[in-house]
């Protein structure tokens, strides 16, 4: 059975569009049109994805964006944000709270459906989070014994560091923004700011030595682990 999505747009000409195509390719759709009625639909159903519309009435894109990532049951829902603001800053800041994507209207729904099939065959199984080893190539990441080895050969990273390399890790070929790195640290017993990722993920390649081809920087976002090898 294909995935559910939920898709929220208060235009709805673009909601019956995106429904049309949705639904044309095997998916099980669901509609709104308000960010209240978006959040009731969360609570009360699961979803495999959610494409969502910054500019609605009432509770926006970026306010719904935040109250479902805050809540623990439903944060691993893959959120692709549809939207007019085409600034940069704006999608920035829709990365930085947990969106997945972001699409510019106008958009075309073949384009839309390439994302939303590339954003849900990322999308990490739950015992993925669960793995006591993340085995990438030569690289594996040992999670209980915060340990990383290649080629059997322990490399000697700092607890931040590892920290970073298995918070990306964790998610091959998610974007990460700094701020999201940042907060993958907190509670670690470690202080580190936006500013700082940068320098800790030059010290990681480094020590990493080929294997640090599997960092890649997402310009002008933050980083991300390759997705496959």
């Amino acid at each position: 059975m294909k995935e559910k999505i939920l898709v929220v747009d208060d235009e709805k000409d673009i909601l019956e569009l995106i429904d049309y195509n949705l639904t044309k390719n095997g998916y099980r759709v669901k509609t709104a049109t308000t960010g209240e009625d978006a959040l009731e639909l969360v609570k009360e159903n699961d979803y495999d994805l959610i494409i969502l519309d910054l500019m609605l009435p009432g509770v926006d894109g970026f306010d719904i964006t935040k109250i479902i990532k805050a809540d623990k049951q439903k944060a691993g829902i893959p959120i692709v944000m549809v939207t007019a603001k085409a600034d940069e800053a704006d999608k920035v800041a829709g990365l930085e709270i947990g969106a997945d994507h972001y699409v510019t209207k106008p958009f075309s729904p073949r384009e839309l459906l390439a994302i939303v099939k590339a954003t849900l065959r990322r999308r990490p199984p739950k015992e993925e989070e669960e793995k006591p080893i993340i085995e990438r190539g030569d690289l594996k990441i040992h999670v209980g014994r915060h340990e990383v080895t290649i080629k059997g050969k322990h490399v000697d990273l700092t607890h931040l560091e590892f920290r970073i390399l298995l918070t990306l890790a964790k998610k091959p070929g998610w974007v990460m923004t700094r701020y999201q790195i940042v907060d993958s640290t907190r509670g670690e017993g470690v202080s580190v700011t936006d500013r700082s990722i940068d320098v800790h993920i030059v010290s990681l390649r480094k020590k990493l030595g080929e294997e640090n081809e599997y960092i890649e920087t997402v310009r002008g976002v933050g980083y991300k682990f390759k997705e496959s090898f």
